[in-house]
Formats: C-alpha cells, structure tokens, sequence
C-alpha cells in the first residue's frame, strides 16, 4: 500500500501492545497509563551523572585554566601580526562585544556596568600588558586599573592610561566584515573618540584578523578535551534517532526534538540552537526542509529518513552534529542499498572539502576546489561549511552557504588558519532505484579540527546509516 495510506491507525494499537510488553520488562518507568502519543513524555533520558561529564564547579575550573593559557598564549603573537601596539575592548553589561564575552572568567554571566580591557605590547622582554578600566578587577586576568574616588570620570582615565603609554596604533573592534569583530557600539566609539582628542583619535584602526584570531584559534588543552565533548553530542544525537526514543507510526518529529532539549536539560548542558528534525520518504515531491513537514506529516513512519540537526554547548566550546537514520520495515535488515549508496555520496563530498584544505587559502578558493573535485567525480554537492569553537557559526572563514555556492564576499575570502576548527556541514543530491529514482537530500555535519598541515574529525563521522530499530 503507498505510504500515504498507511494506516496510522494499526501502528498505534501496534505501540500500545509494544509499550505494556517493555512496560513489564523493566524498560520504562510509568508508562503503563501513558496513550500512544505521550511514549517520548515516559521515555528516560540520560542520568545527569553521565560518565565524562564533570561537575559544573570543575568545568568552571578548567575553563578558568584555559582562560589564561589563551590569553598568554595567543594574544601578543596576534597583536605583533596585525602590527598593533594596543587593543581595546569596550562593552557594557548586557550589550557585550562578543569578544569581550569570551575573555570573562566562568563565573561571570555579563560585563559589569562598563568595561573597558586594555591590551598593551610592551614589546617581547616585557610581553603584554592587561589592564581592566572598570570598577572591579576582573578576576585575576585584568587588574583594575581605575580607581573612581580619584578619577571620578571612566573615560578620562582611558585616556589618562593611553597617552602614558602612548602606542603608536589602537586597535578596536569594528568591522564590515565580521559580525563577531563589530562589538563596538556607536555611543562608545563616540564616547572613546570624544575622550582621546584628535591626535590620539588618529591613531584608532580597526583590525578584523584581532578578534577573529583570538575566536577561531584553538588551544592544545581546548583540543585535549573537544572530543569528549563531540562524544557526548553524538552519544546524544544516536540515542534521539534510535527506537528509545522513536516508536514508528507513533512519535513525530517533535517529539524527538523535545526529548533532545530535555536530555541536554538533564544533563546541564545548553543547546545553542533548536534542535530540527525531519523526514524524506519515498513519494515526496520535495526536500526542503522547510517543506518536508508541509508534506509528509511528523509522524514517522517505517520505510522514512530521519534526519537531525543538533546543536551543544558546553564548556564554551559548540557543537554542530548532522546525521541520518532508517526506519526498518517489518523483515528489513538493513536499509535499501541506494540509500546506503546515498550516504556514501555524502561522505565522498567531505572528503573533496578537507582534501583541500590548507593554510592561506581562502574560505571561497577551497570552496572552488572542493565542488570541481566533487562534481569531476560525479557527485551533486551543495557545501556549507562553517567555523566553530566559541561560537555554533564561528570565526573564520566561510567555506559557502547554502543558498550561495559561488562564494561568500568578504566572509570568504578570509584566509584558513592553523589551530582552526569547522562544522563540516554540507549535502550530497543522489537518485534512489528503490524510491523511483527519486531524488534524495543526504545532509551531513561532523566537526573537525585543521593543524595547518592536516585535518581529522575531532570524534569521528558517520559512514553508516544509523537503523531503527537497531
């Protein structure tokens, strides 16, 4: 019968007989009074004691650590290669630069009132200066070196300090370009401007490679503990498209989307974006996502493609995980081969992306060279590839979009550096026999981590579609 007379009905007296058997097996916790559709409310989710996940005190802990360790680390080789003699962050509670926002210890949810951090090269004997124009020192990483009994005024004190040290360029963070490195707000570039007078206003230069540096650059104590943050994403992501949480013909798309934010709610961790879930299946006509549920419904059903979209955030590093399931029907084993086939596709349009990746080349060449490699072997790729670390689409280069796959003005055409991560996100176009030659989304995202001389995928990728049941 063609699936879009599916008798819905049947799968759900299916499930009720399916939930009292595991009822009484032990499987799930209160479930025996619960209807079909509520299956996903009683379903367990991960215990917040879940292995590898530390407490929140010792993530606060080891992100203090590698607070320091970046900023001793990165920031005077960043400020010597953009030629700057000094670099200021300015921001106030609540409307904080996105830079600013990454150098506050753990503890600290926002700025206080005004903030104004002071990077000052005092050349390679002495290193850099930190200096924190604020009311309170922040933590131990920027003294305080403002004291409002004296100096009643906030910004004469700026200026104060910066004509002591008299640099000869002051970098702030605006930018075209950037929306990570434009933190600056017009009241307090106004107010910066009218406090330094003109001959020290001169000296004012913006410099996008400052704070996209300072973003996209991971360090080794970051990239020692990534992976296990990837493995929880996809130990998350596996569960969700697995028959724990998916009854076919009885959980929809939602429910699964839902079970996702409450398991990252268990567990303390924060999603960066909404989790999305959808399905492609035989007889559609379409498969954009957008569409999808217009078409086929969010009920999924045996014989679909489940696909997730899920995002994490922990420990200020994200994630950014695609993958894809089959749904078996009754006596299938395995999925059809051209689906199979179809993944494998997808895979091979990964590997012409980070085949081609390489230190200097810009976010727009790569992209070029990794679409003419797929498509010379056959392939349809569309390829969206994006930074990630402190934020879910990071700084750093722009490996297309997916509504663009000429290149990205600006965005892409900054250059790839060492010590960068990226979402490798993108999708390959194939025609599945087993559906009529019908044309198929195969979408994948995996994280990975680039050297300067070579790429892996910080926890691995998928190769294989994931099965429902297993």
């Amino acid at each position: 019968m063609p699936e879009k007379k599916m008798n819905i009905k049947k799968y759900k007296q299916n499930a009720v007989v399916l939930i009292a058997v595991m009822f009484y097996l032990g499987t799930f916790v209160n479930a025996a009074n619960s209807a079909p559709n509520e299956l996903v409310k009683s379903m367990p989710v991960f215990a917040p004691t879940m292995p590898g996940l530390p407490s929140l005190q010792q993530r606060a802990t080891i992100q203090n650590k590698w607070l320091k360790q970046r900023l001793d680390l990165l920031i005077p080789d960043l400020m010597r290669e953009a030629g700057v003699d000094m670099w200021l962050i300015i921001a106030r509670e609540y409307n904080e630069d996105p830079v600013l926002e990454t150098m506050l210890p753990s503890t600290w949810m926002s700025a206080r009132r005004r903030m104004v951090l002071i990077f000052h090269d005092q050349g390679k004997n002495k290193g850099v200066e930190r200096l924190a124009v604020a009311r309170y020192p922040v933590g131990d990483l920027f003294p305080s070196a403002w004291d409002p009994d004296a100096q009643p005024d906030q910004w004469a004190r700026v200026a104060e300090i910066i004509k002591e040290k008299n640099p000869s360029s002051i970098a702030v963070n605006i930018s075209d370009t950037f929306p990570l490195a434009d933190g600056l707000s017009v009241s307090q570039y106004r107010q910066l401007k009218n406090a330094l007078g003109k001959s020290l206003e001169e000296r004012l230069v913006s410099n996008d490679s400052l704070a996209i540096g300072w973003l996209e650059t991971r360090i080794p104590a970051e990239m020692a503990t990534y992976q296990s943050i990837m493995r929880v994403a996809h130990r998350i992501v596996e569960r969700g498209l697995s028959e724990e949480v998916i009854t076919p013909g009885v959980t929809t798309t939602d429910d699964v989307v839902w079970w996702y934010r409450e398991t990252l709610a268990q567990l303390k961790v924060s999603p960066w974006c909404q989790p999305s879930v959808s399905v492609q299946r035989a007889g559609m006509s379409t498969f954009d996502i957008e569409k999808m549920v217009l078409e086929n419904g969010n009920i999924i059903l045996p014989g679909d493609l489940v696909h997730v979209d899920f995002c994490m955030s922990y420990m200020g590093l994200k994630t950014d995980t695609q993958q894809m399931a089959y749904v078996r029907r009754p006596n299938e084993m395995s999925a059809p081969k051209g689906l199979r086939e179809g993944l494998y596709a997808a895979n091979k349009v990964q590997d012409s992306l980070t085949n081609n990746f390489k230190a200097g080349l810009s976010g727009n060449e790569i992209l070029f060279a990794a679409r003419k490699e797929a498509i010379n072997s056959g392939l349809t790729p569309t390829i969206y590839t994006h930074p990630i670390g402190y934020h879910g689409h990071g700084a750093g280069p722009s490996i297309g979009s997916w509504e663009q796959q000429n290149g990205s003005k600006g965005t892409g055409d900054y250059r790839m550096r060492a010590n960068t991560a990226y979402s490798i996100e993108l999708n390959a176009i194939e025609a599945v026999p087993e559906w009529n030659d019908q044309k198929v989304r195969f979408m994948l995202e995996v994280d990975g981590y680039f050297t300067g001389n070579s790429f892996y995928y910080i926890d691995g990728r998928q190769t294989e579609l994931l099965l429902i049941p297993r």
